[in-house]
């Protein structure tokens, strides 16, 4: 024979011990709120009359009933076959043994319908009786949809140090353990690049092992825990991953005259580097012209000659300093001047190219360069050089002599008109006239000193020689002379 003992509260908010004939339950007050996937606690623990205790069961109704019933049974201590079909082996005593007085269970793998009210019975021996004593004080339990994520734990990461990520189930006690993945993506054309080792630890625990290196900065890394009934919760970091590229340096090296300089500096770098752009001086001195961090963009506008030279490019990261360096040129295309010319007059032709160029240019006659008899000079200032040609020719084959002028960066060809009137020509350029002018000149006088020299020779040797008849004979002639060269070979003979 068997009695069942109902113990009844007024207030079941109370946290006990609430008491009745010696049977003292303690619950916690209020609704206890889980989340679907994850596990719960109840926490009780009773003392009774009953001795010794054989069993104890726990119960699962609507929070409506005021009492659960034997259909509602969750866990039975000995009677498996009496428990709900979707309890059985998700409930389970925190202390087996219950002459602790401990009623606490856990419910794993819960799910949005375990929301209700909870009660617990216990079985054991009193006068020689067994009997049955069901405590009414319940707990309710409120279980939401998933929201809670596993904790992912990202130390410092540094290019080419071996390094371990840890992610954590959410959960606030054992549970079943869940099945806990890790994916990674950059791009979406590609995911699947880390190597590395994927160990789990204590059921809620994993690890992934790996050498990071630059190309896994900024990659996403997602820890995903799968639980049982297909509920599942994941949390994504992104790597940041210190790292030091070697330097880069874009734009055009070579700027024409006039034009803008625009070079970039990128040192790809995390976190970010600090570079300065400068120009080195004759001694090594610098001059800083730029400042900005990941890369710097260095803009001149207007260049000329004088910005030619050496440009570094210097980094800071994290107390360490590197250089980069660009040798920046300035040129200038070659360009035939207005004041060049030619002038023809007593089989005598005499042409002036004038050329600006950077570097500086050559200049080329090569419809007059095949005399053998001619003459030239040349002068150079700054950029421009001034070469003149004299050549001696019967009569003219053309009305035109073709200067060019040529530097490694291009040639500029002009086809001067030769004039035979030194007057007209004058009027239309006074700069080349003068030159034509200084060029007669010197001439003359040349002439005009050869003539004397040559009236004193013959008048020494008629006193030397009165007897014998005189002879005197004058050479002059230009040949195979240099272009580069002005020159004048002359011999005098007296027989």
């Amino acid at each position: 024979m068997s009695c069942v003992f109902v113990l009844v509260l007024t207030d079941a908010g109370m946290t006990g011990p609430i008491c009745l004939y010696r049977f003292c339950i303690s619950l916690r007050r209020g609704k206890i709120k889980a989340e679907a996937g994850l596990c719960t606690v109840i926490p009780c623990s009773f003392t009774t009359a009953f001795s010794p205790i054989t069993g104890a069961a726990w119960y699962k109704c609507d929070e409506s009933k005021r009492s659960c019933d034997y259909s509602d049974i969750i866990f039975h201590s000995w009677n498996q076959s009496q428990i709900q079909p979707g309890f059985r082996g998700r409930i389970s005593m925190l202390e087996p043994n219950l002459s602790q007085g401990n009623c606490s269970i856990v419910i794993n793998d819960l799910d949005q319908s375990d929301s209700g009210s909870y009660q617990f019975k216990v079985t054991g021996w009193l006068n020689n009786m067994h009997n049955e004593f069901l405590f009414l004080p319940s707990t309710s339990v409120s279980v939401k949809a998933l929201t809670q994520k596993p904790t992912v734990k990202v130390p410092a990461l540094t290019e080419g140090q071996q390094t371990t990520l840890t992610c954590t189930a959410p959960s606030l006690c054992s549970g079943s353990d869940p099945n806990i993945t890790w994916t990674w993506r950059r791009s979406a054309e590609d995911d699947s690049y880390i190597t590395g080792n994927i160990t789990t630890t204590h059921g809620h625990n994993s690890s992934l092992t790996f050498t990071p290196s630059a190309k896994h900065h900024s990659t996403e890394v997602t820890c995903k825990v799968n639980f049982r009934g297909n509920k599942s919760t994941q949390e994504t970091v992104t790597l940041n991953v210190a790292y030091m590229k070697e330097p880069v340096i874009t734009g055009d090296r070579r700027v024409k005259r006039g034009d803008a300089l625009n070079l970039t500096c990128s040192f790809d770098s995390f976190p970010p580097s600090v570079i300065i752009w400068a120009k080195l001086g004759p001694s090594g001195t610098k001059t800083n012209l730029q400042i900005d961090t990941g890369s710097a963009t260095l803009v001149i506008h207007d260049m000329t000659a004088d910005d030619s030279g050496q440009y570094v490019c210097t980094r800071q990261y994290q107390g360490k300093t590197s250089t980069a360096y660009v040798n920046v040129t300035v040129f200038l295309l070659p360009e035939i001047l207005k004041s060049s010319g030619c002038v023809s007059w007593s089989e005598v032709l005499t042409c002036v190219c004038v050329s600006e160029g950077l570097p500086l240019p050559t200049i080329t006659w090569p419809l007059l360069d095949k005399h053998t008899e001619y003459s030239g000079t040349y002068t150079v200032s700054k950029y421009t050089i001034n070469r003149t040609i004299t050549v001696k020719v019967k009569e003219l084959s053309s009305t035109d002599v073709q200067c060019v002028s040529t530097n490694e960066y291009g040639e500029a060809v002009e086809n001067l008109i030769i004039r035979t009137s030194e007057k007209s020509f004058a009027q239309e350029n006074g700069g080349f006239s003068a030159i034509l002018l200084t060029v007669t000149v010197v001439s003359l006088i040349v002439n005009i000193l050869l003539i004397v020299c040559l009236i004193f020779l013959w008048n020494s040797r008629k006193k030397l020689k009165q007897n014998q008849e005189d002879q005197t004979y004058l050479t002059l002639s230009k040949r195979d002379i240099s272009p580069d060269v002005v020159a004048q070979q002359v011999s005098a003979s007296v027989d």
